[in-house]
């Protein structure tokens, strides 16, 4: 079933001189001990067609790998109280900028990672150069998700953690539906994009980054985790 785009977002983009269609996908909300591949089979396998590349959000990837914790079950430490203090955060997302999500960083990336990520960011961001937390802590800590006001139930009182293997995920999924597409894990939001995993290139994912970079489906109640992009 198709949805609705991001308010204010139109669901064709041109990229280097193509044109293409972003089909968002209406799902009912992943939920933990789903079985992703029955519901890629559910709502994808009829959706797509030869040539269409399956854009899947890492978080139903996470989600149905048990990488979703309630917060009541999340005991943040001092130093996850202290350093989520510092933490930037934006209108699209807490990120590590609460106590619960800067635990969960802790235990994926490991202590000294963060606080290095830390050091180094509270030294740069005093030169006026932002975003080095994040790409010295990684793709682990980036792909945290906190609640936001749009998060849909239950995951407005959850911590989702990045997906496992999402390169193998993205081949699975890819042989799982047959036929002539590419498939990609990915984790979108209004700041922008990152390919977590896929059955393209890295040219091909720079590409997608490029149609995907104005976030067409949105994280919240458009409930939209999966997408096709089609050449126009």
């Amino acid at each position: 079933m198709s949805g609705e785009a991001n308010a204010g977002k139109a669901l064709t983009v041109t990229v280097e001189g193509t044109s293409y269609a972003r089909i968002p996908i209406r799902t009912r909300v992943v939920m933990p001990g789903d079985d992703l591949d029955a519901f890629i089979l559910e709502y994808a396998k009829d959706a797509v067609q030869p040539g269409d590349l399956l854009f899947v959000t890492e978080k139903i990837v996470a989600i149905t790998q048990g990488r979703s914790f309630k917060l009541d079950t999340i005991a943040p430490r001092k130093l996850a109280l202290f350093l989520s203090k510092y933490v930037t955060r934006t209108p699209y997302g807490i990120g590590l900028g609460m106590p619960e999500t800067m635990e969960m960083a802790l235990r994926e990336c490991g202590t000294p990672r963060i606080l290095f990520a830390a050091a180094v960011s509270a030294v740069t961001k005093a030169f006026g150069r932002k975003g080095d937390f994040y790409r010295i802590a990684g793709d682990k800590a980036r792909a945290i998700d906190g609640p936001t006001k749009g998060t849909i139930p239950p995951y407005n009182q959850a911590v989702v953690l990045g997906p496992e293997r999402p390169r193998e995920v993205a081949a699975r999924l890819k042989s799982l539906l047959g036929g002539d597409l590419q498939v990609a894990v990915v984790d979108i939001n209004d700041l922008g994009g990152n390919i977590l995993g896929s059955t393209m290139d890295k040219a091909g994912e720079k590409r997608l980054v490029a149609i995907l970079k104005d976030n067409p489906l949105g994280q919240g109640h458009e409930s939209t985790p999966l997408g096709i992009v089609r050449h126009g």
